[in-house]
């Protein structure tokens, strides 16, 4: 696994969503690479780009990254 960016590491996530969860541990993993790498507390998605944009998605979104150590928030939210 290269060193992505926290913004690579994000839009690989959004793939990962939009293709029914393809590799997303992996994605999730790298994230929080990233995040540790540039100081970031949360990660901060656009809900426009996620392919469960509704509040039952972005919950189980939240859970299911808090049990991986990746706090998420949403922009606008």
């Amino acid at each position: 696994m290269s060193d992505l960016t926290l913004a690579q590491a994000m839009d690989n996530i959004y793939a990962s969503l939009k293709a029914d969860n393809a590799d997303l541990d992996v994605h999730i993993a790298a994230l929080k690479a990233a995040m540790l790498r540039e100081g970031a507390k949360e990660a901060v998605f656009e809900p426009g780009k996620l392919a469960q944009n509704n509040r039952q998605g972005r919950k189980l979104m939240q859970s299911y990254f808090r049990k991986k150590g990746v706090t998420v928030t949403f922009a606008g939210a």
